[in-house]
């Protein structure tokens, strides 16, 4: 029961922990970039922003009261949009950067956060599969050990058994071949009787 060992990259590990950080960076750079060419203080930008920003919290609202308690991946997503499409609108409309990083340091304390209790869950998860496969294993591997103690003290009876006939074998041929011996006498002795042989 040799199973392959997997060793992950570290960048493979770490990714999870970073992509909050690089997402809410990632906007604020857009954001910024749209700033420079021309959204700082355009009312249009700041409108189109807040009505995509409500549509994307309404859509979140809808998607987490829907039948059946709704669908969670879907809300968090839409509400995930909702507040990429504010930071993204307020990085855009206004003139310095202090208010832009306010928000940056906020949405990224939040995103940490809510992905906080997710890996929490997901490690719980995973040691519970870990030591599920464990006992798994160990028993399945007792089972083994068991069945493979059954197999081989039967085969020892046997083996001890075909010594055992052999050597009453040859010990009856030696006994029939003494001088004097009667087969009829222990008959008599209420012994079983010896089968004959015919030359």
């Amino acid at each position: 029961m040799n199973e392959p060992l997997v060793q992950r990259h570290w960048v493979a590990l770490g990714a999870p922990k970073l992509a909050p950080a690089v997402a809410t960076s990632t906007v604020l750079i857009l954001g910024r970039i749209w700033n420079a060419n021309g959204a700082e203080h355009s009312v249009g930008n700041a409108a189109l922003m807040i009505v995509l920003a409500a549509g994307a919290a309404t859509a979140g609202a809808f998607a987490a009261a829907g039948r059946g308690g709704g669908d969670g991946v879907l809300a968090g997503t839409a509400f995930a949009t909702s507040g990429a499409l504010a930071l993204a609108g307020v990085a855009g409309y206004a003139d310095g950067l202090s208010l832009p990083f306010l928000l940056w340091a906020v949405a990224t304390a939040v995103a940490y956060g809510l992905a906080a209790r997710y890996w929490r869950t997901d490690r719980r998860d995973t040691v519970a599969f870990e030591r599920q496969s464990t006992v798994r294993r160990e028993d399945h591997a007792h089972i083994e050990r068991v069945e493979a103690i059954r197999g081989r003290a039967q085969v020892e009876v046997a083996r001890e058994g075909s010594a055992y006939a052999e050597a009453l074998a040859a010990a009856l041929t030696a006994r029939a071949t003494l001088p004097g011996f009667d087969p009829a006498a222990l008959t008599r002795a209420g012994l079983p009787e010896l089968p004959t042989t015919n030359p």
